[in-house]
């Protein structure tokens, strides 16, 4: 017996894993499957480019103690507040946002987590006499098209339509700390519960999950938000007044839902000079005050370099293993500082190149294999969840959710530019798909004695299920001969070993394009932020390997 799909007749030893709709090669937009292998008597028969590199990597059959586990949302979202409005619209949802979120629903069953806040939720007041919010900003620059608000007065309808979000929705909210106006805190904390608790989020199963008093209070004298005296033992006294207070007006409890975030800081305990950490403000008692007895999660801010200043950014140093593997490896002690005290650890901001990224870096598909090993590898350390910073025409988004009249680069005037998706965003989906919705995901990383190939292995209910691996040498044009590295996957321990394999390929003509990739053959590069295209994937043989050529990325389901 034989299923026929796309004019191809798939013999029936493959038609497990064709399946209508859902199934292990990842149909979940019941797309056309085009199976580009060949029947060559007993074998599978792909072309493959020249070979430079061969390497062997070994799996487990089943997941190791100690494998992380992995929750649907593990890539998620923090949003600059000061344009709130744009991303999830005033009188009716913003579509293109929605849909994009809702792919990810598709995939794991699960939303990303939303935070709202980052700088401009420490320049937020609150006035009955506004219905959405009015923003100050300061001039665009070559360096900072996009600034962000450097006041924002904000009324009811601001924090209401958290009712546009897609259904299930778990949200991270900031109020201000750094302006030392507890009046403002207070209101702001008042709209906040009275919006979640409204008929139309609570129909919806939207959540409050989290609040966040103040937003890197360890730069506040940084951007003269403080005096020169301005250290952790003033930021402590000064957060369990105002976190209090919060606690209070939002009638929080041990045993409410919605609890408070700790920490927020822009650095970790190995390069934070000022002395603010983790570890400073629990050895300074914070967590046996009324308000920090609230702290379920510690969250900590993350860029893996600046373009401040402009200049100095280079695409290859962003994707380099080593260079990824350095920046999360600082943050192992305060991780597990946060460990020891029974709290979870997020990345509560994070991105490529602080102030808004860097152009032709952070914009582009190098990016986005950046991406997606930074926040795998994150997951072998401990942490939790990871929210990647995005604001209105910010070089490093995932997603443009609104239409751009001048340039993200340079703040030049361009023709206007539809809501549309960068190429980080395909990081993020293939993360998705890695990790499905079975909620039992772990992973762990795979060996590799190579500087320039990542991998790792996924497992659900305990069982191996995919892997991914990632070429992080950045193909340029005009580099010539694009090189593969050829993988030999073999299995250690008990279990069923697969003996075949689809493959998924992440295609990136160059490192520094910023359009034109595609999933599978699919696009998500799309007006409605759907996919869209017919889903290719190779199926093939295990004995026979798999080839990663430069500056791509591939999924590998076992069969």
């Amino acid at each position: 017996m034989a299923h026929q799909i796309m004019g191809l007749v798939i013999p029936a030893l493959l038609q497990p894993y064709i399946g209508s709709g859902s199934c292990a090669l990842g149909l979940h937009q019941n797309r056309e499957v085009m199976l580009r292998s060949m029947m060559w008597g007993a074998h599978f028969v792909t072309l493959v480019a020249p070979i430079v590199l061969a390497i062997e990597v070994t799996i487990p059959l089943t997941a190791p103690s100690g494998a992380a586990s992995l929750m649907g949302n593990l890539v998620s979202l923090s949003i600059e507040q000061d344009r709130w409005t744009d991303w999830v619209g005033t009188t009716e949802p913003n579509t293109f946002f929605n849909n994009v979120l809702d792919n990810f629903i598709q995939i794991t069953n699960t939303p990303p987590f939303v935070r709202i806040g980052a700088d401009s939720e420490d320049h937020t007041d609150f006035s009955y006499d506004v219905e959405y919010e009015e923003d100050i900003f300061p001039p665009s620059s070559t360096i900072t098209p996009y600034p962000e608000a450097t006041n924002i007065t904000v009324g009811q309808g601001f924090y209401d339509i958290i009712s546009h979000l897609p259904n299930g929705t778990q949200v991270h909210w900031g109020v201000n700390l750094r302006e030392y106006n507890l009046t403002a805190a207070y209101l702001e904390t008042v709209a906040l519960m009275k919006a979640f608790s409204s008929p139309a989020v609570v129909e919806k199963n939207i959540t409050l999950k989290f609040i966040e008093v103040g937003n890197e209070a360890d730069l506040y004298y940084n951007n003269k938000g403080r005096n020169s005296s301005w250290n952790v033992q003033e930021y402590v006294s000064e957060w369990e007044d105002f976190a209090y207070n919060v606690s209070m007006a939002a009638n929080l409890s041990k045993s409410s839902y919605t609890k408070l975030i700790g920490a927020a800081f822009a650095g970790s305990s190995h390069n934070n000079l000022s002395g603010f950490s983790p570890q400073a403000i629990f050895n300074l008692g914070i967590l046996e005050s009324p308000a920090g007895q609230l702290i379920e999660t510690i969250s900590q801010h993350h860029y893996s370099g600046s373009f401040c200043t402009g200049g100095g950014a280079v695409l290859q140093d962003l994707m380099t293993k080593s260079y990824i593997r350095g920046n999360i490896s600082m943050y192992n002690p305060d991780i597990e500082a946060a460990s020891a005290k029974g709290l979870n650890y997020i990345l509560g901001e994070t991105n490529s190149m602080s102030c808004h990224g860097a152009p032709n870096v952070s914009n582009t598909a190098g990016a986005a294999l950046w991406l997606l090993d930074y926040t795998l590898y994150a997951t072998q350390v401990g942490i939790s969840r990871i929210h990647f910073h995005e604001g209105i025409g910010y070089k490093y988004n995932l997603i443009q959710p609104t239409t751009l009249n001048y340039s993200i680069l340079d703040g030049s005037p361009i023709a206007p530019l539809a809501p549309h998706i960068q190429p980080a965003y395909y990081a993020a989906i293939i993360a998705a798909e890695a990790i499905g919705s079975s909620g039992t995901t772990q992973a762990v990383e795979i060996p590799i004695d190579e500087n320039n190939v990542s991998g790792y292995a996924f497992f659900e209910h305990g069982t191996l299920s995919k892997a991914v691996f990632i070429n992080t040498i950045a193909y340029f044009s005009g580099a010539g001969a694009r090189n593969s590295t050829h993988i030999d996957v073999s299995f250690t321990g008990s279990g069923h070993a697969a003996n075949r394999m689809s493959v998924k390929t992440l295609k990136i003509g160059y490192a520094s394009d910023t359009t034109n990739l595609t999933w599978g053959g699919q696009t998500y590069e799309t007006s409605d932020g759907r996919v869209s295209g017919p889903l290719i994937v190779d199926v093939l043989p295990v004995s026979s390997g798999v080839d990663l050529q430069e500056t791509e990325a591939i999924l590998v389901t076992f069969l």
